[in-house]
């Protein structure tokens, strides 16, 4: 199971007329400045404020974007996904929330799932 098998828009966390993914508006959302979400993503600060780092600044924060546009329509509510994404246990993972599985690389873990929850299979 890769990546690619959970397409969700990220319409929400777009820029001001942008498409691509808005790191402000995900550290907003989270509740991180944009140095904490550098390092969640794996992208130097300095990456972050670049133009020239826009593409790898976009694959970089897909993941996150996807996992919190999945969990914020099965909770129906934005603030709720940043909430569990941050605080909340993914149960087989002793104790780790999504926040921390993306942040050691495991954002295909969460998807999983996420994916699993979505299609009723309760781990």
């Amino acid at each position: 199971m890769n990546t690619g098998d959970f397409e969700v828009p990220a319409s929400g966390f777009g820029g001001e007329g942008s498409p691509s993914p808005s790191a402000r508006r995900v550290a907003e959302l989270l509740g991180v400045n944009l140095t904490e979400l550098a390092g969640l993503i794996g992208v130097t600060r300095s990456t972050l404020a670049a133009k020239a780092g826009a593409r790898k600044v976009g694959a970089a924060l897909g993941p996150v974007v996807r996992i919190l546009s999945m969990a914020g329509e099965m909770a129906d509510n934005e603030q709720r996904a940043a909430i569990w994404f941050k605080h909340r246990p993914i149960p087989g993972w002793a104790g780790k929330t999504a926040y921390d599985l993306v942040r050691e690389g495991k954002t295909d873990k969460v998807l999983a799932y996420l994916g699993a929850v979505r299609s009723g299979i309760y781990a």
